[in-house]
């Protein structure tokens, strides 16, 4: 359902005007890889439909004047490293034998010394986008031996573990939603792309599975790991329509910004049950209302927990949840991939326009990564994970300054050393939706 732009753009709009009239211009690329257009010139014009429907995915990178040779290179270093560089202190995808379904593979969170769902699910997102089917079944094989919940009396049953040891030892067994969300999605994709084998490398098959439980999956109790009795439910709420923060049913109520991926559900809504799919097609503008309820006026943010009515939610164990931090950062990414692919909410242009006039006025090169909603600096200096998310925000912004967040990302190096997991994951997704290689891989006729 499309949305008229109303007085919201106004509001969004003048505060970035003032921001452009303060700040300076930014410098450009060096010689070798020089923006064709200043840097205040205007983003390409969007088309009315979007990018599934005509086949034809932004590619900021070009927009900002970089040359197509230079830009593939980009992409295929940052995956070279992230994937296969030094163990000791680049890569964060790591083999780790094999059993009968073949190679296993798990990324690492080296800062936490864990595996999480989310990065494993980011890991086979990024594999087949670019292509790589051996290290997205590796993963896919790790994810399934390790950290998939098969006991039908288990609180997870059907979900994914959300943290375990890197010897596959669980450390909370419960799920955390983004995760099925990303692994489902990167496995119809794969499906569309590559075709279904067996067992586990069915791949749909599997999509359709985890996506059924994941809305219909009743109730179970029982031990867990963090727990002698746990109750789990279904992750996304049938009457909000809504994806939930957890499914354990203390904290069920409540949902993350950052978990709301209306560009794919209706991914879903084409290609998931049949049954299931009008359901997913509600849950997607739902979830592009929740965004507008969730941003702050002013500033763009939104709080890293929050309640189903938009507010933030400030979780009994992390206060600080109220705020915009580390889970927080994608909350752009994932409105501004719904526009680019689906245009169905011309508000999501505001949302970009806004997040990004705010961080224009604190400065592209002094902002930090942590904030109040209303914009007062919590510190954790800028870190590339929050750059490449603000970059991702120009594929739905139209301010003639977006695409110097674009260039921001290319100056950023590949992310190496401790913090690499998180923020490498992030840069590496940035640098496919920027170069217009983070596509829905649909089977022939279902993007309409």
């Amino acid at each position: 359902m499309h949305h008229r732009p109303s007085v919201l753009r106004l509001a969004a709009t003048l505060p970035l005007l003032l921001a452009m009239t303060a700040c300076s211009a930014q410098g450009t690329p060096g010689a070798s890889t020089a923006p064709a257009e200043p840097a205040a010139a205007a983003p390409e014009a969007a088309s009315d439909a979007g990018a599934v429907a005509t086949g034809q995915y932004r590619d900021l990178f070009a927009e900002a004047g970089y040359d197509a040779a230079a830009v593939e290179a980009k992409v295929e270093a940052a995956f070279a490293q992230l994937f296969h560089g030094d163990p000791r202190n680049q890569a964060v995808y790591y083999p780790s034998g094999s059993n009968d379904n073949g190679p296993k593979a798990y990324i690492h969170d080296v800062n936490s010394n864990d595996v999480r769902s989310e990065g494993m699910s980011y890991g086979m997102m990024i594999a087949v986008q670019l292509d790589r089917k051996a290290e997205f079944d590796a993963i896919w094989n790790w994810a399934m031996t390790h950290m998939y919940h098969a006991d039908p009396k288990h609180p997870a049953h059907g979900y994914f573990a959300w943290s375990v040891r890197t010897d596959g030892t669980a450390i909370d067994q419960m799920p955390a939603p983004d995760g099925e969300e990303y692994f489902i999605t990167a496995l119809y994709f794969a499906s569309a792309r590559w075709g279904d084998g067996e067992g586990i490398y069915d791949y749909r098959a599997w999509a359709d599975r985890i996506l059924s439980d994941v809305l219909h999956r009743e109730a179970i109790t029982g031990p867990t790991s963090t727990a002698k009795k746990a109750t789990a439910i279904n992750l996304f709420d049938k009457d909000a329509k809504m994806v939930r923060f957890t499914p354990d049913l203390g904290n069920s109520a409540h949902t993350d910004a950052s978990y709301h991926l209306p560009a794919f559900y209706e991914v879903w809504a084409r290609v998931g049950p049949e049954a299931d799919r009008a359901f997913w097609r509600e849950a997607a503008q739902v979830s592009r209302d929740y965004f507008v309820r969730a941003t702050h006026p002013e500033t763009g943010l939104t709080p890293d927990y929050g309640n189903f009515d938009g507010t933030p939610w400030a979780a009994p164990w992390r206060a600080e949840s109220a705020d915009f931090r580390y889970d927080a950062w994608r909350t752009a990414m994932n409105w501004s991939m719904d526009w680019s692919w689906w245009r169905a909410d011309p508000r999501q242009v505001e949302l970009s326009n806004r997040l990004q006039g705010f961080f224009l006025r604190q400065g592209l090169d002094r902002y930090v990564s942590l904030y109040t909603l209303d914009g007062k600096p919590l510190g954790g200096g800028q870190t590339t994970g929050l750059v490449s998310m603000n970059a991702t925000a120009s594929l739905a912004a139209d301010h003639p300054r977006s695409l110097e967040f674009v260039r921001e990302l290319w100056k950023q190096p590949v992310p190496e050393g401790h913090h690499r997991y998180y923020d490498g994951m992030l840069y590496m997704m940035a640098l496919l939706h920027c170069s217009g290689r983070y596509k829905a891989w649909l089977p022939e006729g279902t993007a309409n």
